[in-house]
Parts: structure tokens; C-alpha cells; sequence
């Protein structure tokens, strides 16, 4: 009993931030939404950011969770830029991590998508604010903003993705 509950653990902790699968389509795209926001507009996006986190902050995170009860870490970028930026993205970090353009993490700006490699197969996403800090789910913690600076970020940064 005792070596299926460790096992069990293990297995949870290896899904940290794994999404839901997504069932579109295997070239991931972005769609435009009627009330599309313009992505250039630094200010209005980390107004919207702000607004966001203070919406959704303390919400627990929940693997393949899209409400308040509940949400991962794809989760909330794809309800933020489908919801708040009018951009219709894949649901998860893998599709996340296939659209826009990839740029350098010294060019990053407001609502670019920031990309990590948090153990062997998982990969976890946030939004980036401003001053090196982002919006992303904690599986421990839930919906925060954390700094690219802190060492377990630092270290576990894979990529950056803007949408064009």
C-alpha cells in the first residue's frame, strides 16, 4: 500500500502542470477574436495582466481546471488571451508552445508567453508582466506572479513566445 501512494505522488508531482490534452488541430494556430487587443500596447497589456491576477488571485491550481474552482497553468493563459486579449489560442503548453514568433528572453514585453521545463516531460507557462515578473498557476500556490529572476525559474527557463 505504502508503494502506491509514493508512486501515486510521484505521478501527480510529474503532471504539475500538465494541461488537458488538446484535441484541435495538429498545426496549432491563432485565432483573431471580434474585440482583439493590440499586443504592442505594453501599458493596456499589463493593465489587463494586473486585472487578471487580481481576478484570479489565490484560485487554486487544478490540472485541466478552466473555472475559480480550479485552473492550470495553460488554462489561464488560454482564458486570458481568449477572455481579456481577444486571441483564440491552443489550450495547451505544448500547442501554447508552438505559436507566435520565439524571441530572446532580454526582448520580452507584456503578455508575451514565458515557457519552463519544470521536470523530464512537464513544461509549465505564464505571461509576462513587466520587470522580469509573469502571471502563471502555482501547482502549490495557485495563481501568482513570480520573478524570472528567482533561481527555480531562472534555471527551469526554456523559451519565449510573442504572437504577431
Amino acid at each position: 500500500m505504502y508503494k502506491l501512494v509514493v508512486i501515486s505522488v510521484c505521478m501527480m508531482l510529474l503532471a504539475a502542470c500538465s494541461s488537458a490534452p488538446y484535441h484541435g488541430s495538429k498545426n496549432p494556430s491563432v485565432e483573431l477574436a471580434v474585440k482583439r487587443v493590440d499586443l504592442s500596447d505594453t501599458h493596456k497589456i499589463k493593465q489587463i495582466l494586473n486585472q487578471q491576477y487580481n481576478d484570479w488571485r489565490h484560485v487554486q491550481y487544478r490540472m485541466g481546471g478552466m473555472s475559480k474552482k480550479g485552473i492550470d497553468c495553460s488554462g489561464l493563459v488560454y482564458q486570458t488571451y481568449r477572455e481579456k486579449l481577444g486571441f483564440d489560442i491552443p489550450r495547451s503548453t505544448e500547442h501554447q508552445s508552438k505559436v507566435g514568433g520565439s524571441i530572446q528572453q532580454g526582448q520580452l514585453r507584456a503578455g508575451d508567453m514565458v515557457f519552463f521545463k519544470t521536470g523530464i516531460f512537464t513544461r509549465h507557462v505564464g505571461m509576462y508582466i513587466d520587470k522580469g515578473n509573469f502571471l502563471h498557476v502555482s501547482s502549490s500556490k495557485g495563481v501568482m506572479i513570480s520573478s524570472l529572476k528567482n533561481p527555480y525559474w531562472a534555471n527551469a527557463y526554456w523559451k519565449s513566445q510573442r504572437l504577431q
